[in-house]
């Protein structure tokens, strides 16, 4: 994908940003780290429970460094790039820990640094090395990495593509209004604003009502369109897509042209920016992945989320980093890709968990390269919400989990008041994944048709839980955030780097 999403002044602007922070990086050791997921995946949560497992020496058995004793002194420092937003990570950790609510989503980028000091576990290393790593965290939206691909996309071939799934499946209920209204306008009716606003509102209308709970599609260029900012309103975003464009030229003040101009605008304005400042300059990767929530909508999800997976990771640059080449370029040679909310089910199915994500990526990582070593698939939980137990049930023993269900969420007729505690069967993923995958599959060889009956899924029982009490010892500190493999993650992510 890189030839295609950059030109040769791309890359040229991409090495002298690369070349600044090697720079930079020859007196401060560093690396970017990026993390990034769809919505409701847990971006801002995990960074948090990161930094706060970190900073308040939580359980973290599997991150060596930490482990061993090595590690010194660990805090937060000014990030270096001032025109970028700061991860509020107070804020948010206030939310978890104190008023025991999730914090807000990500709806933009941000950054924020943590500086380990350390002592090298090679006595060579110990000589030459200072012993000092900044971790920048660069938090972005899942959705922006969606719209990498648009560079390589004309209007038309954008169109056209955007038009065909929206023909299929669920989202041809969903679409109908915006195409009523495209077709109804005519490509080449003369160019008129209050038009092309009524035409963005129609289609931007579409694209929320696919991402809604109840459906949870993923597939949603443009990303922007969904958390426009302080684009909104802007000619850069007041474009839709068109259906059955004839074969030529757009004609001259048509809204074909208006629509056609307004989207190479975006990609110049929003998505070349993007990539060159902060996609580009990145060194590791996490892609978190709500894969239950896919699972729990059923196949269509489920394909539309391996889709999405597939777009996001071919636009990543793997390959291993020389110590010459990464002066003027830079490659992701680690990603990982973590299924979340993995204490939304037993133990028993974490494994199951893992090796469903493994296979929604599977054929991308191929094409681009990244099996092997410097992929990794796991289930996580960035704060564990939950505990585990046993129950008898008509003579059998449930494996169960308790925890206390978000104010609102119903279980079995029961509506839940933020307070109580319960316990639920959260029920059995799969244990050969190729079973959910195989009813996929069918219902891609039918092309989604809307007719197309939607295929069995397994019961599941899922429901958003309240972040956990956390206990206080005896000079009032609060304990760091229970989590499932964050070290894990942390020692795959980051453990070489602190050798």
């Amino acid at each position: 994908m890189a030839p295609i999403l950059t030109s040769f002044k791309d890359d040229a602007l991409i090495a002298l940003d690369n070349l600044a922070d090697r720079a930079a990086g020859l007196v401060t050791p560093s690396l970017r780290l990026g993390v990034t997921g769809l919505s409701r995946a847990g971006k801002t949560v995990f960074i948090s429970s990161l930094v706060h497992n970190l900073l308040n020496g939580g359980r973290l058995p599997v991150f060596e460094p930490v482990r061993s004793g090595r590690v010194s002194k660990i805090r937060l420092e000014p990030q270096p790039d001032d025109a970028v937003p700061r991860f509020q990570y107070e804020d948010h950790i206030a939310a978890l820990v104190r008023d025991r609510s999730w914090p807000d989503s990500t709806r933009a980028i941000s950054q924020l640094r943590i500086t380990l000091d350390y002592e090298s576990a090679s006595g060579w290393n110990r000589l030459f090395s200072p012993g000092r790593l900044s971790i920048d965290i660069v938090d972005y939206p899942g959705e922006w990495l969606l719209d990498l691909p648009l560079l390589g996309q004309d209007f038309r071939q954008f169109s056209d593509a955007t038009v065909q799934r929206a023909r299929t499946g669920m989202r041809a209920d969903l679409s109908s209004e915006w195409l009523g209204l495209a077709v109804a306008l005519g490509a080449s009716t003369p160019a008129d604003e209050g038009s092309a606003r009524r035409l963005a509102e129609s289609f931007t209308a579409y694209l929320k009502a696919c991402k809604d709970d109840d459906r949870s599609l993923s597939t949603l260029p443009p990303g922007r369109f969904l958390m426009p900012g302080d684009l909104e309103g802007s000619p850069a975003l007041t474009f839709s897509p068109l259906p059955d464009l004839p074969a030529g030229r757009a004609p001259k003040g048509s809204l074909w042209a208006m629509m056609e101009r307004r989207y190479e605008a975006y990609k110049t304005h929003v998505v070349k920016p993007f990539f060159r400042e902060h996609f580009a300059r990145l060194d590791r990767q996490i892609v978190l992945v709500d894969a239950l929530q896919a699972v729990n909508r059923g196949t269509e999800a489920l394909k539309d989320l391996e889709q999405a997976l597939a777009d996001v990771l071919a636009c990543f640059r793997p390959g291993v980093n020389s110590w010459l080449t990464s002066f003027v370029t830079r490659k992701i040679d680690r990603v990982l890709i973590a299924a979340t909310k993995a204490d939304h089910l037993h133990h028993e199915s974490h494994d199951r968990l893992e090796r469903i994500t493994a296979r929604l990526v599977s054929r991308a990582t191929e094409r681009i390269g990244m099996s092997g070593a410097g992929l990794e698939v796991m289930a996580l939980a960035s704060v564990r919400a939950t505990r585990e137990a046993t129950v008898d049930h008509d003579g059998h023993r449930l494996p169960v989990i308790v925890g206390t269900p978000i104010a609102g969420e119903k279980i079995n007729g029961e509506i839940f008041d933020g307070e109580k505690k319960t316990a639920i069967f959260p029920g059995d993923l799969p244990e050969d994944p190729e079973l959910l995958f195989e009813a996929v599959d069918r219902v891609s060889a039918s092309a989604l048709s809307a007719s197309a009956p939607e295929q069995a899924m397994p019961e599941l029982n899922f429901v958003r839980f309240r972040p956990p009490h956390l206990e206080e010892t005896r000079g009032g500190l609060k304990l760091s955030v229970p989590h499932i493999r964050l070290d894990r993650a942390m020692q795959f992510l980051l453990g070489d780097r602190l050798a």
